[in-house]
């Protein structure tokens, strides 16, 4: 290396080291900026798509619910939000589904322990091939019981219409049933 080029060399080092310093000082990141940017107070606090969550009593499945999207929100309040369908199994002693209920929306309120479910809502009792028809139903998950203050109506296979009217209380088995508000004239079941 030659005396000249070193010179070059040596006068482009301070210009090489003033650009390399504002181009460092120029990536820093204000955090509380991109918080705001990114922030969605919102936004649930977690996603999951294709959701089964077994409820299990002594190791025996007792309620399997699967849902394509749950969105669970923390606050304000504790609740999980279930779109684009659900389904829930209720199963009895021997292990085998009793009961089904489906809806195309659903939300859980964890402090309640309510289950709110909208929109095509059936609820199908297998033994007694009888589903119940109506637009929400809750099922309150201490008692088991499933209600509803809305129009339902009841089919039996085989007996068409066999209940209709204004409310229901019933098991989350839907063996049993009761309508609030009777309307119309319909076969009872004997038991």
């Amino acid at each position: 290396m030659n005396y000249f080029s070193s010179i070059g060399f040596i006068k482009s080092v301070p210009v090489v080291l003033f650009a390399t310093g504002i181009l460092f000082s120029a990536c820093v990141n204000d955090f509380d900026t991109i918080e705001k940017v990114t922030y969605d107070p919102s936004a649930p606090d977690e996603v999951t798509q294709d959701l089964h969550l077994i409820y299990s009593d002594s190791g025996y499945a007792q309620i399997l619910l699967e849902a394509k999207i749950a969105e669970t929100y923390i606050t304000p309040q504790h609740i999980t939000k279930l779109k684009d369908g659900l389904k829930v199994d209720f199963y009895n002693e021997e292990g085998e589904v009793a009961s089904t209920l489906t809806a195309q929306y659903g939300e859980i309120n964890y402090a309640k322990g309510i289950v709110t479910v909208r929109d095509s809502v059936i609820l199908k009792n297998y033994k007694k091939k009888r589903h119940l028809e109506t637009e929400a139903l809750f099922w309150n998950q201490n008692d088991s019981t499933i209600y509803t203050d809305k129009n339902v109506i009841v089919k039996t296979e085989g007996k068409g219409v066999t209940g209709r009217g204004k409310g229901i209380r019933t098991t989350q088995n839907f063996s049993r049933y009761t309508i609030l508000e009777p309307v119309g004239k319909f076969d009872l079941d004997e038991d």
